[in-house]
């Protein structure tokens, strides 16, 4: 594939189409009830390499209304390979692609006018229509109480640093012009409004739908707090990206993307919440739950846009998927350079925990101590993220679960190889707390927080061999395999046998006896023990 880079989500779509990795829909689909669980049936009915991105250009509303615009969902990361796509590498260069990104940063580059601002309402218009123009489907339908951006990357800026921040937070439609922005704790749109709150004034805000992929990508991952991520998406695409300002707020927003929602988020009065589906595999109750206020002061965009949506909830899904890649290459980078440890091969979290909750670091370690200095620093990188951090060799495939379960049965002992460490947030897990509890023990269950396992299952000491044949004779088997016609092979790693430390001369020439046919050899050999 080569190098290259999209200016617009449009831009990726044309490329997902000439690659066979889209699906467009032309007849009429209904946002409320079909259009989600659609794409939903690809992600509980085929494997990954055969998820594609869905472009629905005829959709209706429940009520009948029509919409100039498409929805796209699973255009951004519905798979590996699509998230590849859009990054314009391969799917082995990804995560060398995000530690470069964080390395050699590229600032944005402010034009005068932009794509994203061809159509702008204002004023009255948001009253009487404001944001009902926009095709939003609802995720999961008989259980979603409520209208929710999912793909919406919220530009917020520190006012007393100027720096801006992107975060992936979810917009629950409560009016024509007003939004229940869901903001966590720990997010760090939270810590710009509590800066505003303190002043007594709004923050303000632009919620960008139909991003340029490498800032889609960047507003999912979390980055150190003052990193500007429009700096890493220029990295991400090795080229800055393009911004302008938007009309009513004082934000830089992509040039090319597709809606730009602007508006002011009141530090004074917040919205009740309603119950939405999260990317933990369970319904979020709306009991309890209170969201920031956004007043929609203008909705900008593109000639007939294109609505990006997140495909989310429970797990595999896309959001779980883009969430995956970047907090993989953000702690690559952070492990690797900034703890100091330079025999860090590759941090893994997997799809089932959400791509937030189980991470896997793959490891060439110098001395023991480094693994619980990996194990450490990964947990420390964030507050709300890593619930089971597990550290592994060299040898095994950190994606394949069956390869770590190996690793965790075999080279761990629960006594000597694992430790619990409390304060972390409780997010969105209800293991933590009863559902319906009050806001505060969510936030930080029992007063000492919920807790991370660290679990460090790598070799202790050199181990005999695995229990396969020799590399020689898997590769023959694999001639013989294809002469037979008996059809394509996914070899899971490992998928021969090597040397591991322990083994003796004579373990060596006895196999050597073995396979040349003199088992006699041997015999002779063991009759001489006694």
């Amino acid at each position: 594939m080569a190098d290259r880079y999209y200016k617009g989500l449009r831009d990726l779509i044309e490329a997902l189409d000439r690659k066979g990795k889209l699906v467009r829909v032309s007849v009429p689909i209904i946002k409320e009830t079909e259009l989600m669980p659609l794409v939903k049936l690809q992600f509980r009915g085929l494997p990954e390499e055969e998820r594609k991105g869905f472009l629905f250009d005829n959709v209706v509303s429940v009520t009948g209304r029509k919409y100039d615009a498409s929805v796209a969902v699973a255009c951004l990361a519905g798979s590996r390979e699509i998230y590849a796509i859009g990054l314009g590498c391969e799917v082995g260069e990804i995560n060398e692609r995000w530690v470069q990104a964080q390395l050699s940063p590229h600032k944005p580059v402010l034009v005068a006018s932009a794509p994203c601002q061809e159509v702008v309402h204002l004023g009255k218009e948001l009253e009487e229509e404001g944001l009902d123009i926009l095709p939003v489907p609802v995720n999961t339908p008989g259980f979603a109480g409520v209208i929710r951006t999912t793909a919406s990357h919220v530009f917020t800026k520190d006012i007393e640093t100027g720096v801006q921040n992107i975060g992936c937070y979810g917009g629950k439609f409560i009016d024509r012009n007003i939004i229940g922005l869901a903001i966590a704790p720990t997010h760090h749109g939270t810590i710009h409004w509590m800066k505003c709150k303190e002043r007594g004034m709004p923050m303000q805000a632009a919620i960008v739908v139909g991003a340029p992929p490498s800032v889609a990508y960047v507003s999912v991952t979390n980055l150190p707090y003052g990193t500007d991520e429009l700096d890493i998406a220029g990295g991400l695409q090795r080229t800055p990206v393009e911004v302008v300002k938007c009309k009513t707020v004082d934000l830089e927003v992509p040039a090319h993307a597709e809606i730009v929602i602007e508006g002011e988020v009141s530090t004074e009065r917040r919205v009740g919440g309603a119950s939405f589906g999260e990317y933990t595999g369970y319904m979020c109750t709306g009991e309890g739950k209170k969201d920031y206020y956004m007043k929609v002061t203008a909705i900008t965009h593109r000639k007939r846009p294109i609505h990006s949506v997140y495909l989310s909830q429970f797990p595999p899904s896309e959001s779980s998927k883009s969430v995956q890649i970047g907090m993989e290459g953000a702690y690559c980078k952070h492990l690797r350079h900034d703890c100091n440890i330079p025999g860090i091969l590759e941090v893994v979290w997997p799809e089932s925990g959400g791509g937030r909750q189980i991470c896997i670091i793959r490891m060439k370690k110098r001395n023991p101590s480094e693994v619980w200095q990996a194990l450490s620093g990964a947990n420390a990188f964030s507050a709300s993220e890593g619930k089971i951090i597990i550290a592994v060799d060299e040898d095994i495939d950190a994606r394949d679960p069956d390869a770590v379960n190996w690793a965790m049965t075999f080279r761990m002992q629960p006594h000597r190889d694992l430790h619990v460490i409390r304060g972390k947030t409780g997010g969105l897990d209800y293991s933590a707390y009863r559902p319906g509890s009050d806001r505060e023990e969510q936030r930080y269950p029992e007063g000492r927080g919920s807790s991370a396992l660290l679990i460090d299952a790598t070799l202790k000491w050199p181990y005999p061999p695995t229990s396969l044949p020799k590399k020689e004779y898997m590769e023959r088997a694999q001639e013989l395999w294809k002469e037979l016609g008996l059809g394509p092979l996914k070899l899971k790693s490992p998928w021969y046998g090597y040397n591991l430390g322990f083994w003796t001369k004579n373990d060596e020439e006895n196999a050597e006896f073995i396979v040349k046919g003199d088992y006699r050899a041997v015999g002779k050999k063991l009759l001489k023990i006694t």
